[in-house]
């Protein structure tokens, strides 16, 4: 079975290219986010729980 991918490392001049490639960065503010609002929801959720057994 043939591969029809062509292995950058085969080249060098495909693997400059490879290499030289920027990945996309993602905004900075945007990552952490998520992490803040499930770290306030799991806060939130865990008092309300010691609240209702207490």
């Amino acid at each position: 079975m043939s591969e029809n991918r062509t292995d950058p490392s085969g080249n060098t001049e495909a693997f400059r290219a490879y290499a030289h490639t920027a990945e996309p960065e993602a905004p900075a503010g945007a990552s952490r986010t998520p992490l803040l609002v499930g770290a306030a929801a799991v806060a939130l959720v865990a008092l309300l729980a010691w609240l209702a057994l207490s």
